[in-house]
């Protein structure tokens, strides 16, 4: 039967392709129809790459209310692995759920197992074709094969309220110091040390000036991507692009990036390094910030929420942190607002095993609308907030639900429950009445603030913490998206290469750290070399025409 089934499958497929080819981009139509009763209830399959304690079962009241106006109930199975395990078996066996959200789709798309969903998005999903707009082009697969495979679960039109990375302070810190300039590392190093030097022990315990997060990917989202965020480049994942020529560089393989490393070498040679910085787990990490005790880290401020909500829960307002662009020296801007455009390559597909496509997207397609975006940030009207004179209100005794109820999202069903399935409205995105679809406006994250934030805030002349960034709109929009997102071929050199290169830094950046200052270029000239061994110039060689080759496509 299953075997059938992958036969009937294919056979759409292959009518898909055809139609898509026979269609001009002008005036696309096709004859998909739904194979179910749109009126009957139909139980769609989701693979999701990534992790989600907040799941509700479709039970809470934004997701009986999907269920109401749709009649889909998705069955999602969610992963810690981000597929990386379980991905693979689906290729291997040939079988998969109805739709698979991925963090890159290239093992997909080259085993067929993606339907190209360009002409589904034409004839069925007039709310998606609205979000992204001309951004849509950014969503074609590559300059041989225009499909769209993925549909992206980012942002549109996001302005962050929050600098996404940040050198991270303990307020009291800056305000026993007189708030002093906060600029650079050897500012950081200063305040650091001066602090130390006062309070040895905080709550009776030793106190740690600087902790370093280490646990997988963690670390490099955190300790690795300093070395750029610190010297003028934004996050390319494990490679810099030249914004003038394109051409990609292992990032730590720049001249500056090695100073960066150098100053953490520095900081644990003078005792101000948390000796299990690069041994820890995620876990340990987040128990020494949660005490108070641990005076600064650097990562990104997602990372250390659950971090802030202890020390907010413990009354030690003042142990909470602040983010401060830090930069080498004077001579770099912090790139952290630099906008990458719509980010596409990781999101949503719909498999050749879905036996309606046509009710997927149109699934997908709702959860896009209008009303579907203001219900997924702000609830259900008259439960979650009130309607005062044609404004979107949330009374205050929601806001202390919100703030303060850890299960507030799994309780409502509202937030990335849903949104993580399809492209969302951003912050700072106006609806048709001219609010913000999302909850997070300017003014509200300021109300948010405690007051001893908005203290340490106002001695550095700002409201929010974005205002000590620089903006937005001194940075063009990279004209390549995020690099990390670029799709790699599945079992490729290039591939197979990136992972020897990371297990390389994997190893020679602690070492650097922790050696000797007197060694320290002899372990990072080490580590260049095992670089270049292991393939570097010809992966950048290989990385530079994937970037070229998508500014390219999505220029045209």
């Amino acid at each position: 039967m299953k075997s059938m089934k992958r036969f009937f499958s294919l056979l759409f497929l292959a009518a898909t392709l055809l139609l898509a080819a026979a269609c001009s981009n002008e005036n696309t139509s096709s004859n998909f129809e739904s194979t179910s009763d749109e009126s009957e209830s139909i139980t769609f399959t989701v693979f999701d790459s990534d992790a989600n304690r907040d799941w509700e079962n479709m039970e809470s009241p934004v997701g009986e209310k999907i269920k109401e106006d749709t009649g889909v109930t998705l069955d999602p199975e969610f992963d810690l692995e981000g597929g990386q395990t379980k991905i693979p078996l689906m290729v291997a066996s040939g079988e998969y759920p109805d739709m698979i959200s991925s963090k890159g789709a290239s093992q997909l798309v080259e085993a067929g197992a993606l339907i190209d969903l360009a002409p589904l998005i034409e004839e069925h999903a007039p709310n998606i074709k609205k979000m992204l707009g001309d951004e849509i082009n950014r969503l074609k697969w590559s300059k041989e094969d225009p499909s769209i495979y993925v549909l992206p679960n980012s942002a549109v039109d996001n302005e962050a309220m929050t600098p996404n990375f940040a050198a991270l302070v303990q307020h009291d810190v800056v305000k026993e110091l007189g708030y002093p300039e906060m600029k650079t590392l050897e500012d950081l190093e200063n305040v650091l040390r001066e602090y130390y030097k006062r309070h040895p022990e905080i709550d009776g315990q030793p106190t740690i000036p600087l902790t370093l997060q280490s646990d997988g990917w963690r670390f490099q989202s955190s300790t690795l991507n300093s070395a750029f965020m610190m010297t003028g480049g934004s996050d390319d994942g494990e490679y810099y692009i030249d914004p003038e020529t394109f051409e990609a560089t292992l990032h730590y393989r720049r001249p500056e990036e090695k100073e960066v490393f150098r100053w953490y070498n520095k900081m644990n040679a003078e005792g101000l390094l948390d000796p299990d910085s690069l041994v820890q787990k995620h876990d340990q990490w987040i128990a020494k910030l949660s005490t108070g005790r641990a005076l600064a880290t650097i990562a990104p401020d997602w990372m250390i929420y659950e971090a802030q909500n202890a020390l907010r829960d413990a009354g030690k307002l003042e142990r909470m942190y602040g983010f401060y662009p830090i930069t080498l020296n004077e001579d770099y801007k912090h790139f952290a607002y630099q906008s990458p455009g719509f980010q596409v390559g990781w999101g949503i597909g719909i498999t050749v095993d879905c036996e309606d496509p046509v009710r997927a997207i149109k699934f997908l397609d709702y959860l896009v609308s209008e009303e579907t975006q203001i219900m997924l940030n702000w609830g259900i009207e008259g439960e979650h907030y009130e309607n005062v004179d044609g404004k979107r209100v949330i009374p205050e005794e929601e806001w202390e639900k919100r703030r303060n109820d850890k299960d507030y999202l799994k309780k409502t069903g509202i937030g990335y429950n849903f949104q993580r399935f399809a492209p969302r409205y951003g912050d700072g995105a106006l609806d048709s009445t001219g609010q913000t679809y999302t909850v997070n406006t300017r003014e509200i994250a300021i109300e948010g603030l405690t007051d001893v934030e908005k203290e340490v805030l106002k001695n550095y002349d700002a409201e929010l913490w974005k205002d000590l960034y620089p903006s937005t709109d001194e940075f063009p929009v990279k004209p390549w998206g995020a690099a990390y997102n670029l799709s790699i071929p599945a079992g490729s050199k290039l591939e197979v290469t990136n992972k020897k290169m990371l297990d390389i830094t994997f190893k020679r950046v602690p070492e650097a750290i922790l050696a000797d200052p007197k060694d320290f270029d002899g372990v990072w000239d080490q580590f260049m070399k095992d670089l270049k061994n292991a393939g570097v110039e010809k992966a950048e060689e290989e990385f530079t025409k994937i970037v070229k080759d998508t500014v390219e496509l999505w220029s045209e």
